[in-house]
Formats: structure tokens, sequence, C-alpha cells
């Protein structure tokens, strides 16, 4: 089978629930189905260097080998039914005037563009498997700051890339740490050097635009010595009745003193499928901040997790998570206190409506040794109909007499009291839910970027109001 017998090149036209139609060229398609032919394909086509191609390959035979994971929610994949490459045309560019006008088009309605002149610093934007906008300001250029598409890391640094490269997330961590390593495509690569402090926040968009597509980027995140960086992932997908999958994997490396904060905004489609990694390091007086709002997808299963790998070392998970119309949302988080005097805080909150499932799966970890560590984890729950459901399992792991870990959970529902006296003041029984629903947010929320934080609450009230006055 030649080339043009394993890829098809056709017109793709795609409606969101906004209606708005978008349509774009690709040259390269891939068949469903995923073999050592695909992952070979893959490669060549990207010009990658013989080791990444072995890789790949190993990486195929671990995803092959090990099984689908158990304990969580069912997860009916059909890995032969996913195309796992998808190449838009025009793929590289480098000023948003540059890209074709169907693409321009679909990220002017996710907000790129004008998100950019107001505060950003840089952006790249993936559309399906590969990067297709990149954009960084001269004056962090100047100071040695990389800020590229994974791709286009491997290529122009490739012994830094190969440095960092599945080193904090090992191909063999699960099935699906092994896959992205067989199939990985596009993510983001940013080297921040020691001392530079990045005041603006760096972007990245990823937008599944085909039914049946996987997406598979890898990002990596280094913050040298006494760096500062905050980086900000939005997705988004459209709608779909046929299952899609996403799996990425995110390393963050926080050197001594350094500082990065990851924020993540999903609002994926009802029919995809997110089983992503991500993992960061944390070195001698390190912080590492993860925030994310998760709305939307069939099935969610997210764990951020940190290793505390230095003493002073420290980190905050804060999350946001909402299920409805009976899909379900698998979020958590991990911290491993692998050294003395290190801190952590985990706070997490749901929602679950209209049948929607919300899980909390937290962990955290506190060897003998690592001496006055302090850990607090938070999870609330907010459930809004009968027909939803919360779960908590929370697994603390304290082996050092010297530790403090506090754990506090709390499920509860909208009370008739608190509708009455809200809507006493003249509110609508829409907008007094959405009320009730976003003041128990307030925690997570105002740590998320002004652009992002307006989008969730319009969305969480779309949400509310779809529920037709029913509690």
């Amino acid at each position: 089978m030649d080339k043009g017998d394993k890829i098809k090149g056709l017109i793709a036209e795609n409606v969101n629930g906004d209606n708005i139609i978008t349509r774009a060229r690709y040259p390269h398609i891939f068949e469903e189905g995923l073999n050592k032919s695909v992952v070979e394909e893959i490669s060549e086509i990207k010009g990658e260097p013989e080791w990444m191609r072995r890789f790949r390959l190993r990486a195929l035979e671990i995803f092959n080998s090990k099984p689908m994971p158990n304990w969580g929610p069912p997860l009916d994949i059909d890995f032969n039914k996913i195309r796992y490459y998808i190449l838009p045309d025009e793929v590289k560019a480098r000023k948003w005037e540059d890209l074709p006008e169907e693409i321009r088009e679909t990220y002017e309605k996710l907000g790129v563009p004008e998100m950019e002149r107001k505060y950003l610093s840089g952006s790249v934007a993936q559309l399906d498997s590969e990067g297709v906008y990149a954009n960084i300001k001269k004056k962090f250029e100047e100071k040695g700051v990389i800020f590229l598409d994974s791709d286009s890391a491997l290529k122009r640094y490739p012994d830094l890339f190969k440095e960092y490269f599945f080193k904090i997330v090992p191909v063999m961590d699960s099935k699906f740490s092994a896959l992205n390593g067989a199939v990985w495509s596009g993510g983001s690569f940013i080297y921040v050097p020691e001392n530079v402090q990045i005041d603006l926040p760096l972007m990245t968009y990823f937008r599944m635009n085909m039914q049946q597509e996987g997406q598979f980027e890898h990002t990596i995140i280094i913050a040298e010595k006494g760096s500062y960086v905050s980086y900000i992932e939005g997705c988004t997908a459209p709608i779909y009745n046929v299952t899609s999958l996403h799996s990425a994997v995110v390393e963050v490396y926080v050197k001594e003193n350094a500082h990065v904060k990851f924020t993540t905004v999903q609002n994926w489609s009802r029919d995809i499928l997110n089983l992503s990694t991500e993992r960061a390091r944390v070195e001698r007086g390190g912080r590492m901040e993860w925030v994310s709002g998760s709305l939307g997808s069939k099935i969610t299963m997210l764990y951020p997790s940190s290793y505390l790998v230095g003493e002073g070392a420290s980190a905050s998970h804060l999350s946001i998570s909402l299920a409805s119309d009976f899909t379900w949302k698998d979020n958590g988080s991990k911290v491993i206190h692998f050294a003395p005097r290190t801190s952590s805080k985990i706070i997490s909150k749901s929602i679950s409506l209209r049948g929607g499932t919300t899980v909390f799966r937290g962990l955290v970890r506190i060897p003998k040794g690592s001496v006055d560590c302090v850990s607090h984890v938070q999870c609330d729950a907010l459930i809004l109909d009968e027909n939803s459901r919360n779960f908590t399992f929370p697994h603390n792991e304290v082996y050092e007499e010297t530790a403090t870990v506090t754990h506090e959970a709390t499920a509860g529902k909208i009370g008739d009291e608190q509708l009455f006296y809200i809507m006493s003041r003249g509110l609508t029984e829409d907008d007094a839910r959405s009320m009730i629903v976003l003041g128990f947010l307030d925690d997570v929320m105002k740590e998320i970027p002004l652009e992002f934080s307006i989008e969730l609450n319009r969305l969480i009230k779309l949400k509310i109001a779809e529920m037709g006055g029913t509690g």
C-alpha cells in the first residue's frame, strides 16, 4: 500500500453548538486504525530523526501490551475506528494574517486574536493534529525564551527536546501515555531561561475539527532557576454523534525557586473521551499551580500531579468540573511530597446536573523522612437534581509523624430557602440558581484569567438555564 492509499485529502465541514460552520482542506488524513505502518508514516511525514521513529515504535509495543484501566468509568473505545493523524493545510504561519481564511474564522469565533491583542504575550493554535499559528513577542525571544509548537521544537532544538521528552511521564506510565508516545503530534514547547520573568500569559488553543478523530498533543514546559511563566490552554471541539479521543501528555519542569502557573479551560463536545496525563516536577523552593475548568466531554479522566522533589517546594491544585446530560467527570489531583518542608493545597469544586456524574480521586503521599510537610485537601460537590451523582475517593498516605494533613469534603444541593431569599430580591429562578452556583465556584473562578472566567460564567449559566427551572 503506497502513501496515496494511506492518506486522503478532503474538505471537512463542521457545525458546532453555536451553528458556526468551518471549512478547512485536509491534505493528509489517515485511514482509521493503528499499526506499525501508521506510526512510521507519521514520523516520515514529519521528517523526524531516527531516534524518534524508534521511540514511537517502542511506545506502540507498550500500548499494545498494556491493559485498559478498569478502576474508573467504563471506556468503550475501538482503537481501530480512530484517525491518528490529520494535517490541515498551511500548518505553519508566523503571522495571524498568513493563515487561510477558514482557519482564521474558526479562531476568531474562539476569540483568539482579540485576546492576543489585549494582553497575551504569545500564542500557539492547534487545529486537529498540527499547530497552525505561532507567535511570541520579540522582547521575550531576545531573553532566550522559546515558545513553539512541539514539532518545531524537535526540529530546531533537538537536544533540548530529547532531554525532557517523556522524562516525568514515562511512556510505560499507562496505556494512554504509551498511545501518546506512539502517535503524538503538536502541543507546546516552552523554555524560560534562568531568572526570566514572563509578565504576560502564553496561550495555546486546541481544536478537534473532525469526527472519529484522535488528538495527541505533547506539551513540555521548562522553567529554569528563578523564572516565572503563566501558560493558558484552551480546548474545544464541534458536536458530533461519534466518539472521538483526546489523549495528551503534559510535562512541567519547575527548577529551583521557579514558578509555573498552568491553566486549562476545556469545553469539549459530549462525544469526546478526554484521557490525558499531566505531571510536574518541582525542585527546591519552586512553586507549581494547576488551575482547571472542565466542561463538556462524554468522559473525562484527568488527575494533574505534582512531584515535590526539593525542600520547600509547593503545589496548588484548583479545579472546577461540571457534568451534565449523563456525562462522567472523573477528576482529581495527586501530590507526592518527596522532600521535607514541602506544602500542597488541593481544592476541587464539582457540579452535577441532568444525570451527570462527578468523581473526585485524590492522592497525597508523604513518605517517611519528608519532615514538616503540610497538605490540605478540600473537595466540594453541588448536586442539582435527583438524577445526578457525586463520588469522592480521597487517598492519603502519611508515613511521617511530623506531617500535617487535613481533608474536608462536602456534598449538597441548592436549598429552597436559598432560592426564595435571592428571588425575593427580584431575580428569576434561573438567575438565582446561577448566582448560588457561581458563588460556590468562587474559590477557583477567581484564579482563572478574566477572559476565560467570563466564558466559563456564560457556559455555566447556559447549563443552569437548560434545566428549565427544575431543581
